[in-house]
């Protein structure tokens, strides 16, 4: 196993203390950190040094990929996963992720148009999708998926009463309570020509619940923490349609292709598809296209639980989502015995949350401590993991 050098993402959202705290350093950072990045996407690759010379890891893997992944023939030659730690401080925007289809689709279409890479207009910044898992690492919310157009009738209806084209789009929504009516009404939304007036409208309405309404008060409290956060933005009302699951530590969600969702609060160990494509739906000052996030979401019901996992021994817990590009492996070594093997025929990372690991794949072993990450390449089937604290593996799914 190789150590990483990982870089850290400093979005507005993130926060001061998880991922520094999680690292040993000094608390509070100099800025929001949001996100470190483990793996081998171009925008932020992970970096190691291998025969005295650093480099960063997808140029490591473009150069040999029968080395580095198992296969000469590997798509793109990239590792296909990317792992993070995502510090939540305050909500994420309302977005979703295109199909595979969809990201070659609209990669292909935005470089024919000609705005380059990391103009913020783009919606596609590579040809892949981005299909995502993130498990817990304490308490963790989001939203995730629609939830029962009935029930957000219910809770919309008591705060619309004054708000003329939310009524309408609500009493619509009530007619036609389906996938075709929760499209009416996301396109309404966004359709409304002083949306912004709007927003601020409802939130105030939301501060006032009518008496005899309690069952909603949690959604219209949330209304309320949005608005505080995005002023005038139409994505407080759109965020009542979805599902809000709080997960426990150890508790996942997986997140294919088209389920609108937002992380709320938290800390979490994310593992996805390596894309950066994201389709925004609200709560962010940055690029909304609606016609392109209409033609990406589902618009249906989706149960809102965590994603099930396989226990094959004691301490070890193993999430295998219907994707080929990654799954996740939870090991804690206390509950283990202190000791955990670990197989995979692709490429992996291994991540250490907390606590003092040794990794040994046949090459001699590798200490990792809190926040510190290693990569082993395809090749290296059987590793073992011994020591106390907890450790998370990304590897290629089935």
């Amino acid at each position: 196993m190789e150590l990483l050098t990982n870089p850290i993402r400093t979005y507005a959202w993130g926060s001061r203390s998880a991922i520094a705290g999680v690292q040993g350093r000094p608390v509070p950072s100099a800025e929001p950190e949001a996100e470190l990045w483990m793996g081998g996407h171009p925008s932020a690759p992970s970096r190691l040094t291998r025969d005295g010379v650093e480099r960063g890891l997808d140029a490591l893997v473009a150069a040999d990929p029968q080395r580095e992944l198992g296969s000469a023939d590997a798509p793109g030659a990239r590792v296909p996963f990317l792992l993070k730690l995502l510090a939540a401080e305050t909500p994420l925007s309302l977005q979703a992720h295109p199909s595979d289809s969809q990201a070659r689709a609209g990669f292909a279409a935005e470089q024919a148009a000609g705005p380059p890479i990391g103009d913020p207009r783009r919606n596609y910044v590579d040809p892949h999708h981005k299909p995502e898992l993130i498990c817990a690492v304490g308490q963790f919310s989001a939203l995730c998926g629609f939830r029962s157009p009935v029930r957000s009738v219910a809770v919309l209806t008591p705060v619309v009463a004054e708000i003329p084209a939310l009524r309408a789009l609500v009493d619509a929504l009530r007619a036609s309570p389906d996938g075709s009516g929760l499209r009416a009404f996301v396109a309404g939304l966004f359709g409304l020509p002083d949306a912004g007036t709007v927003a601020d409208s409802f939130a105030d309405a939301c501060r006032k619940p009518p008496p005899g309404n309690d069952d909603a008060a949690a959604d219209h409290e949330l209304a309320v923490s949005l608005a505080a956060q995005y002023p005038g933005d139409i994505g407080i009302v759109l965020a009542l349609l979805l599902n809000r699951l709080e997960l426990a530590p150890g508790e996942a969600i997986f997140l294919p292709a088209g389920v609108l969702h937002a992380y709320l609060h938290g800390l979490g160990v994310e593992v996805m598809a390596a894309s950066d494509n994201v389709l925004r739906g609200g709560l962010t000052p940055k690029h909304v296209d609606v016609q392109e996030l209409l033609r990406v979401v589902r618009f249906e019901e989706t149960p809102a639980v965590p994603f099930p996992a396989s226990e094959p021994g004691p301490g070890v817990r193993v999430w295998a989502p219907p994707v080929p590009e990654f799954a996740l492996t939870r090991v804690v070594l206390d509950e283990a015995g202190g000791e955990a093997s670990l197989a995979s025929d692709g490429p992996r990372i291994l991540f250490c949350l907390e606590g003092e690991a040794t990794v040994e794949d046949g090459t001699g072993p590798v200490e990792l401590r809190g926040g510190e990450a290693g990569y082993v390449s395809a090749g290296h089937r059987d590793v073992t993991v011994t020591g106390r604290g907890t450790v998370f593996q990304a590897t290629t799914g089935a």
